[in-house]
């Protein structure tokens, strides 16, 4: 987020900080007064206008069994619990003229920092608010509930309409008034979304009262405000807001939150996508990303084509035509180039942790809408590679994923770094068992191979998968049920299983339709104790730039492969900190020489799982999977020379 804001290259608490590159975003129109004033009753939850064909099962069904993913979401949630509450609260206390004698926290949370709140507000309740919904873990939610109430008593002091914030409200009047200042909306979504998320998943009542009156204040502020200064004034980075304003109208039923919501639209970046063309060269990436899913939300909601068609063709626009090897995009947090251009966009700072979490937000909408195997194969992808990683064992976060070769992940500290990824990451990670199945009115979708349990109550039947997933190249599926249940099952088979799936139940061969990108159903009637299993051979295979045939990735099954390059030149300092990484301190990564049509340079490592390296070179270098390599400098993109005759 917030434009070219490099680690190393700006001041952390400037006053005049700003959302350079997000000054780009051309200007949006907003709405004239709202002109009538809704009434305040509550009607109670809004249905979605559009039944989608899929359903995700709410987190708090789905528990993540031993394995990477519930390792990492541990990793967080230690991370997490060691952030003391009165440290978080500590700006929103001093602006709310409440005395806090609380250790400042540093980096974007520094008392100077005009981002300040974002995370100690906003991500660290939906951290909450979703480890406790994946977990159980009352501890967690308790922890949330003391922020919630603390906040409260922040926007209760401050008397200002409903306003909470860790700023005073001058800095949305310097928004008006077009001086300079980073983002405010920005981190405002961030504080909404908390409370929301803490009032959806743990059934916070005083999370939605504050949250509402949240809303109230946004509304008052832009009653005034006019479409041409509304436009100038969403050249600023808004985040999510018209999303959560979208959902706060679902829980409410309230028309207000709905006419707000509307508000965010932002014309000028939307025209064009629902006019199927892509304009995005020259954005900053994640200050869009959520505007979409604020469409998509909207869709769903009120049943309007055009927001589906922005939605749609983004998402597809983007995937096929803006994203690396590993489902990630932006480069230096821009669209630097038209679509499909990338020789140049292998920058220190390509990509952008948030938006591949954002990504897979909307990705998720996409494929509830369809069930497109298309969509959750893209899923897969992001998450092994561009999420999954990106997180040390102490449950530190990146900011970049860094795709020049020769460089290095870099990891932010405790109590000193707090950037939008180390929130977006802290979400992510809590979450991880939101995608594993969907359901439709008849049968369950497993969509990813992750060592699961489901709970599904209304089919009295429980999911357990048991896999090691990817260093099992295979997923057993149980099926436990008190009484025999007749329900189809449908399996992904993911787009780079060209080597066939091999399926049976209780050891039986079944004869099923399995072709890659697509889902294989078992219809039948289930007893306690079935056993599905599948077997899905993993290859290599290439994943080229689309305009530079000769700079290559290799890929086996879903995973991205990483040349293991040595720590040389790097300190703890390197790899921890402010010195995020620098292309000044890369080093050179030899080329090789293979055939541009097939991964004929790397091999697996006979007998080792996960293991590889490459063949035919001067040197062999050894190569794993990305998400794996967490403490040394790598190169995923290589330049292959063609063999000579």
């Amino acid at each position: 987020m917030g434009g070219k804001h490099r680690w190393n290259r700006r001041q952390w608490i400037s006053s005049a900080a700003t959302a350079a590159g997000a000054a780009a975003i051309v200007p949006g129109r907003g709405f004239a007064s709202l002109g009538r004033v809704f009434g305040n009753a509550a009607s109670g939850p809004v249905r979605d206008a559009v039944d989608t064909k899929l359903k995700a099962f709410p987190l708090s069904q789905v528990r993540l069994r031993r394995g990477v993913f519930l390792d990492q979401l541990e990793s967080n949630q230690s991370f997490i619990e060691s952030l003391p509450n009165d440290r978080l609260l500590h700006t929103f206390r001093l602006t709310a003229g409440i005395p806090s004698t609380a250790d400042p926290l540093g980096g974007w949370e520094h008392p100077r920092g005009e981002l300040r709140g974002h995370f100690a507000g906003g991500h660290v309740l939906s951290a909450c608010a979703l480890l406790q919904a994946a977990t159980g873990d009352d501890a967690i939610k308790q922890k949330g509930n003391v922020l919630v109430a603390e906040l409260a008593k922040c926007q209760e002091k401050l008397n200002q309409g409903g306003y909470l914030g860790a700023y005073p409200t001058s800095f949305y009047e310097r928004l008006k008034e077009g001086k300079r200042v980073w983002a405010p909306f920005y981190t405002y979504h961030k504080i909404l979304a908390g409370h929301l998320d803490m009032y959806t998943l743990c059934g916070n009542e005083q999370a939605l009262s504050t949250a509402e009156k949240m809303a109230g204040w946004v509304d008052s502020y832009l009653k005034p405000v006019g479409d041409e200064q509304w436009a100038k004034m969403q050249m600023v980075e808004f985040g999510g807001m018209e999303e959560a304003l979208f959902n706060l109208y679902a829980i409410t039923g309230k028309e207000q939150h709905l006419a707000l919501a509307r508000r965010f639209d932002h014309k000028k970046f939307f025209d064009p996508l629902a006019e199927g063309k892509d304009e995005l060269k020259g954005l900053h990436a994640n200050t869009n990303i959520p505007k979409v899913i604020g469409a998509a939300r909207g869709y769903e909601l009120t049943g309007e084509q055009r927001y589906h068609d922005i939605a749609n063709y983004f998402w597809h626009e983007v995937v096929s035509e803006r994203t690396y090897c590993t489902g990630g995009t932006s480069n230096d947090e821009g669209w630097r180039d038209d679509p499909g251009k990338f020789a140049d966009q292998l920058g220190e700072a390509a990509e952008e942790c948030c938006c591949g979490y954002n990504l897979l937000k909307l990705t998720r909408h996409l494929f509830s809408w369809t069930g497109e195997p298309a969509t959750m194969d893209y899923y897969e992808r992001t998450l092994f590679n561009s999420r999954l990683g990106t997180e040390d064992t102490d449950g530190m976060k990146m900011y970049y994923v860094s795709l020049m070769p020769g460089l290095w992940r870099t990891f932010g500290t405790r109590f000193d770094s707090f950037w939008c990824c180390t929130g977006t990451g802290a979400e992510e990670f809590g979450k991880f068992g939101d995608t594993i199945y969907f359901h439709d009115g008849q049968g369950l979708y497993v969509n990813l191979f992750i060592a699961s349990e489901l709970s599904w109550p209304e089919k009295k039947v429980t999911v357990v998968q048991e896999t090691g997933f990817p260093e099992e190249e295979g997923t057993s599926i149980m099926i436990k049920t008190a009484a025999p249940v007749k329900m189809p099952v449908h399996v992904r088979a993911p787009y780079w299983a060209t080597r066939g799936v091999t399926v049976s139940v209780n050891g039986k061969k079944q004869e099923v339709t399995a072709r890659p990108s697509s889902y294989f159903t078992l219809d039948r009637t289930w007893n306690d104790g079935d056993k599905i299993q599948v077997a899905m051979p993993m290859g290599l295979h290439l994943a080229p730039l689309p305009d530079e045939p000769t700079l290559q990735a290799a890929m086996y099954g879903p995973l991205v492969l990483a040349g293991r390059l040595g720590t040389k030149g790097l300190t703890h300092e390197h790899v921890y900190g402010p010195l995020g990484p620098d292309e000044a301190r890369n080093i050179p990564v030899p080329p090789l020489t293979g055939s541009v049509d097939a991964p004929d340079w790397v091999e697996q490592v006979k007998g080792q799982t996960l293991a590889f390296q490459t063949v035919g070179q001067k040197s062999e270098i050894d190569v794993s999977p990305f998400y794996q390599v967490n403490d040394e400098r790598y190169t995923v993109y290589w330049k292959v020379n063609r063999k000579s005759a």
